[in-house]
């Protein structure tokens, strides 16, 4: 029992919990580092590394991010510590970020199946835009209703747009003017909201 009342002070003292209290902190600080994570530094030892901060792809949230890169090679990405809305933390997504540029099975060419077709075939990117552009185009041509009912109408269905999480809000007004003011399309949406 001896052993007990000497342990149990010496125990409690290192919580976390009294720590915070001691110290009147908001349980961010070092009360709560274990000595595992007060040794915690980057990943990445080697001086040669260079290292560019970035933007995780993945939402509109902006997560800050630190690419590591040797000789023209991906090495690793961390969360940024500086950055003011991620402070250094990834979620998985953001965290996986490097094997979504360097997995063995990444499409790095365009690929298109034709109509009928059992195989695709790879295609250069100039021609697959000048297709879609195209077919876009085309599409609109088809479609378009100028009146309907004596009413002016100026607009297509058959053509929607869908846009992602990481467009910001200039990249959404652009893709707004574009669409509905140049093409006439109607069916204009996003992700975020869906």
């Amino acid at each position: 029992m001896a052993v007990l009342t000497q342990v149990m002070p010496n125990f409690l003292s290192k919580w976390p919990v009294l720590q915070q209290l001691r110290h009147g902190s908001d349980g961010t600080g070092p009360e709560v580092m274990s000595s595992r994570t007060r040794e915690l530094g980057p990943r990445i030892k080697d001086t040669d590394v260079e290292v560019k901060k970035s933007v995780c792809p993945y939402c509109g949230v902006g997560c800050g991010q630190l690419v590591f890169h040797k000789g023209n090679k991906l090495v690793a990405i961390e969360g940024d510590p500086a950055s003011p809305i991620s402070r250094g933390r990834l979620c998985p997504k953001g965290a996986d970020s490097h094997e979504l540029l360097t997995h063995k099975n990444r499409e790095l060419k365009v690929k298109y199946r034709r109509p009928y077709a059992k195989e695709w075939e790879e295609l250069e990117l100039e021609t697959a835009m000048d297709m879609i552009a195209e077919r876009v185009w085309q599409s609109r041509e088809n479609t378009f209703s100028e009146k309907k009912d004596g009413e002016v109408l100026m607009q297509t269905k058959s053509i929607a747009h869908l846009g992602g999480a990481t467009l910001d809000n200039e990249e959404n007004y652009l893709i707004k003017k574009l669409f509905t003011g140049g093409l006439g399309m109607v069916c204009v949406s996003n992700q975020a909201r869906i």
